[in-house]
C-alpha cells in the first residue's frame, strides 16, 4: 500500500501529503464505480463522511488481501466539489465539455464520485464496493460501475497493448502530480474517464495492415510506425501533445471490460494528468482532427458512450474532510 508514498510532487522541496494511489502498477482486476450525490445536506454530509473514511476502508480490505496489490483513488467532480469540500475550485477543475466532431461525438454524462478500485483478485473489489456503497446508503446513486481486468500481456480488446506511451521514473509524478502552480492541490491530480463500446465485428473484418495504420503501432510486438507529417494522422499521433515547451504526457490506467452474453466489448479509459489541458486537447485532437475533419478512425469502431473529469486530491485532503 506504501508504494507511492516517496513519490515526489513536482514544483515542492518535500511533499505536506502523500498523493493518492495515481502511479500503483496494472493489475489482474479493476473497478469504475461513478457516483452521483443527492442534492440534500444531509446526503452530502454522509458522503464527505464516506469520502473522508477511504483510507480506513481500504485498510479494512487491504488486510484481507494476504500482500497482494489491492488500492483505490476516489476522485470529485467540478459539481460536488464545493458543496462536499467546503473549499474553493482547484484551478482546472470544470465540468467534462462535450466534443463534437464531424461524425463522433465525446459526451458528457453525470458523475459526482469516482472510485478508481484497483486489486489482484476481484473478490477484494467486490468487498469493497460492499463496503463503500453500505456506508452511503440513500445519499448516493450509482450510474455506472464497471468491472475491468487485465487481457493477456496489457493489451486492450482491439488487441493491442495498451498504455506503452506512459511516463515512468521521474517523468511520472512530473506528468500527474499538481505542483507549485496550484499550492493549495499538491499532490491531486485530474482524472478524465470515458467508456468506449467496441464494434468488433467490423474491427475484426479490417486487415492487420489497416488496423496497424489506424493505431501507429504494430499489433503483435507493439513497435511504433512513423508519424503521418501531413494528413491523416494514427491514434498515437492524435494523442501526443506537443507544444514550445515539449511533450506533455498523461498517464492511462485503461481497462478492457466485457459482457459477452450481451455483445458488450469495451475499454475503460482513464487518464490522469497534472494539467486538464493535456487531456481535453488529446480529445479534441480525437474528434475533432488534426486537421479537421481528420479524426481519430478509432472512433469508426470504439463509441463513447460516457464522459467525466474529477480531481483526485492528496490523502491528507480527503481525511481532513471528516473535520
Amino acid at each position: 500500500m506504501d508504494q507511492i508514498a516517496t513519490q515526489t510532487v513536482p514544483g515542492k522541496q518535500a511533499i505536506d501529503t502523500e498523493p493518492q494511489y495515481i502511479d500503483a502498477p496494472l493489475t489482474a482486476s479493476a473497478a469504475f464505480l461513478v457516483l452521483v450525490i443527492k442534492e440534500d445536506e444531509q446526503a452530502m454530509a454522509t458522503a464527505r463522511s464516506v469520502v473522508a473514511s477511504t483510507d480506513d476502508l481500504v485498510k479494512d480490505v487491504c488486510i484481507r488481501a494476504s500482500g497482494g496489490q489491492f488500492n483505490c483513488n476516489v476522485g470529485i467532480s467540478h459539481r460536488a466539489w464545493e458543496p462536499l469540500t467546503g473549499k474553493p475550485l482547484p484551478k482546472e477543475l470544470r465540468p467534462f465539455q462535450e466534443i463534437k466532431g464531424s461524425r463522433h461525438t465525446a459526451v458528457a454524462t453525470a458523475g459526482d464520485l469516482l472510485y478508481h478500485i484497483r486489486a489482484e483478485s476481484f473478490d477484494l473489489i467486490v468487498e469493497f464496493e460492499k463496503i463503500v456503497l453500505e456506508a452511503f446508503g440513500d445519499s448516493v446513486t450509482v450510474v455506472d460501475d464497471v468491472a475491468g481486468f487485465r487481457y493477456f500481456d496489457g493489451r486492450d480488446l482491439l488487441e493491442f497493448i495498451d498504455g506503452t506511451a506512459n511516463p515512468d521514473g521521474l517523468d511520472l509524478p512530473a506528468a500527474t502530480l499538481v505542483g507549485s502552480e496550484d499550492p493549495a492541490y499538491a499532490g491531486g491530480s485530474y482524472v478524465v474517464i470515458q467508456k468506449y463500446l467496441h464494434d468488433l465485428s467490423a474491427w475484426r473484418a479490417e486487415t492487420v495492415e489497416t488496423q496497424e495504420d489506424i493505431i501507429g503501432r504494430t499489433k503483435f510486438d507493439n513497435v511504433e510506425k512513423p508519424d503521418a507529417t501531413e494528413g491523416q494522422k494514427s491514434h498515437k499521433t492524435l494523442c501526443t501533445i506537443k507544444d514550445a515547451d515539449g511533450e506533455h504526457d498523461i498517464l492511462r490506467d485503461n481497462m478492457p471490460f466485457a459482457v459477452p452474453g450481451r455483445g458488450e466489448y469495451g475499454t475503460y479509459f482513464i487518464g490522469y494528468s497534472r494539467h486538464l489541458w493535456v487531456t481535453e486537447k488529446m480529445l479534441e485532437r480525437m474528434f475533432i482532427g488534426d486537421p479537421p475533419p481528420l479524426y481519430d478512425r478509432i472512433l469508426d469502431f470504439s463509441t463513447a458512450v460516457t464522459g467525466v473529469t474529477f480531481f483526485a486530491p492528496a490523502r491528507q485532503f480527503l481525511s481532513d474532510l471528516a473535520d
